[in-house]
């Protein structure tokens, strides 16, 4: 565990370049052979503007890292945060409930507000509108929305009181785990169902990405499942009947384009109604 926070708390920048690549071709490739749904699309046609917004998105997030930085260095040198007010813990213990607090505040905490106030929900639809959900889906974000998650993930690491180390550990394994929740990619759904009681599984979170509500608002964590479970916003719903996207933004032609996506944000909408195969 040792080398490991050692390794992170150095890594280089070309080195997080690559787990995002290498996530997103592993992963590509994967859903490529292994197919959850058989989509008939183009595939890098429906990629383009999902990996502009993954460009947008790292340009962001590297313009702000010293904010990070910053932080955690803070933290760290005043012993603030709850971890540091903890009493002392083995090493493994630390890393562990630091980069589940950092999932809780930098995911969960800022996924849930982003559905519950509506402006923000506004911001977040670029992601829902994807009718196709593959792994470049995975961070397929409006400019905006960067900045929010951004915001809640400093909050994180003032509030929890990680080291740079966890912050870039956790930011790895969350990069990782949202490219494995949004791949196309067939699980058996025992084990789907298996490791959803530890971690966000790939039907866990399809279930978010189902086009009606009440699903759309449930599942919100990104690595670990237990906030959901926590909560009470953990749902399940046959991948059968998954249909993804939103019903109130239906043109798919619109929701694949760049420049339309740009402006979903300020568009008019409308009050969405319960998913029909609801059953309370």
């Amino acid at each position: 565990m040792e080398t490991i926070i050692d390794y992170f708390e150095t890594i280089p920048s070309s080195h997080r370049s690559i787990i995002l690549v290498g996530g997103l071709a592993f992963f590509w490739i994967l859903e490529s052979g292994v197919p959850l749904f058989k989509f008939r699309y183009k595939k890098w046609k429906h990629a383009i503007p999902n990996l502009f917004f993954t460009l947008t998105t790292v340009i962001i997030n590297f313009s702000l890292a010293w904010m990070l930085l910053g932080t955690a260095d803070w933290v760290t040198a005043n012993s603030f945060g709850v971890i540091n007010w903890l009493p002392q813990m083995p090493l493994w213990l630390y890393a562990l409930l630091g980069v589940l607090l950092l999932d809780f505040f930098g995911a969960y905490l800022a996924h849930y507000v982003e559905h519950k106030i509506k402006p923000l929900w506004m911001v977040h639809l670029v992601h829902h509108t994807d009718h196709k959900v593959d792994t470049t889906t995975a961070n397929r974000h409006h400019p905006i929305e960067s900045v929010i998650r951004f915001s809640f993930t400093l909050l994180g690491v003032f509030l929890v009181g990680t080291p740079i180390a966890l912050v870039f550990l956790y930011q790895s394994m969350s990069l990782v785990f949202t490219q494995f929740t949004h791949a196309n990619i067939k699980m058996s759904k025992g084990l789907d169902k298996f490791l959803s009681y530890i971690i966000v599984s790939p039907d866990m979170h399809k279930t978010h990405h189902h086009y009606r509500l009440p699903y759309t608002d449930s599942n919100y964590g990104n690595i670990f499942s237990i906030w959901d479970r926590i909560f009470g916003t953990y749902m399940y719903l046959d991948r059968e009947k998954l249909v993804y996207g939103v019903d109130v933004f239906p043109d798919e032609a619109k929701n694949s384009d760049i420049t339309e996506l740009l402006k979903q944000p300020f568009q008019k909408y409308e009050k969405p109604t319960l998913s029909a195969d609801f059953e309370e």
